[in-house]
């Protein structure tokens, strides 16, 4: 699977506003009323992730919750990040 290139990078972050770059991954963080919607929420990343056949890394802080997405077995961000930051979007 081909890592996309740094240009390649920027371009599509455009198209992502509340995703940031940080070490080479792509990051977002959430806020919820409390523990269990944060959960609910993590809940239904897990089953986007799982029909994904990828999985971002998952912080969860109490009501708060910090995805990272990278494509660890190609060394970088590619389509699969991006696809899955969008299904995490429509949630």
């Amino acid at each position: 699977m081909p890592v996309f290139t740094s240009e390649q990078v920027q371009l599509r972050l455009k198209e992502f506003p509340k995703w940031k770059l940080e070490h080479g991954e792509m990051v977002r963080n959430f806020e919820f009323p409390d523990f269990v919607a944060a959960m609910n929420f993590v809940h239904a990343v897990a089953e986007e992730a799982e029909h994904a056949g990828h999985h971002p890394d998952i912080d969860i802080r109490y009501n708060r919750v910090r995805l990272a997405l990278v494509s660890h077995d190609a060394g970088g961000l590619t389509h699969r990040d991006f696809d899955l930051a969008a299904a995490i979007d429509a949630l």
